[in-house]
């Protein structure tokens, strides 16, 4: 039995929610989303809140139930308060900055890295190194999120590289000499 997909999603005020055969639509102030669904559970919208129901009770079905449910809430959350993800560049010569629908980035390769910005989400930099990732879908932030950072990821050593601001990073040990 889902526990998670039991629960019910609040409707904020300023949040519709429509559903057209196996289409969800939220939208809100923020902007609009839409989520395709299985043929395996049920959406009760009412003006307050939105239930998940399963169509049957076997194991997938039970599954999918929470993981739908936690889709249409993050839908939900994401139209009225966007997503965001901050990176932070560290090394000598490392920058990034905003080149119209792209970002620029210099990572101490031969050449420059040019990543495009996906449609729906927005990006800053600051400071040449602090870079703002934020959007309504929290998908798209984190996927895009995580592919920046994956160009450089953060070496153990020197700590150079780029991280997602929060995250820990095990630093180790350099060589002794004897």
């Amino acid at each position: 039995m889902s526990r998670i997909g039991n629960l019910p999603i609040q409707i904020p005020s300023g949040v519709s929610v429509t559903t057209e055969k196996n289409v969800v639509k939220v939208k809100g102030p923020k902007g609009e989303l839409v989520q395709d669904l299985n043929d395996s559970v049920s959406l009760d919208i009412s003006e307050q809140e939105i239930i998940v129901k399963p169509k049957d009770q076997n194991r997938g079905t039970r599954a999918l139930q929470g993981t739908i449910r936690s889709l249409i809430a993050n839908m939900v959350i994401g139209v009225v308060t966007p997503y965001s993800k901050d990176l932070l560049i560290e090394g000598v010569g490392f920058r990034a900055a905003v080149k119209g629908t792209e970002v620029g980035l210099e990572l101490g390769y031969s050449h420059p890295i040019n990543h495009l910005i996906p449609e729906g989400v927005s990006v800053t930099v600051a400071d040449n190194v602090k870079i703002h990732v934020e959007g309504s879908d929290k998908q798209k932030v984190g996927q895009l999120a995580a592919e920046i950072k994956n160009y450089y990821p953060v070496e153990p050593y020197k700590g150079k590289g780029v991280r997602i601001v929060g995250d820990y990073v095990r630093r180790k040990e350099g060589k002794k000499s004897a």
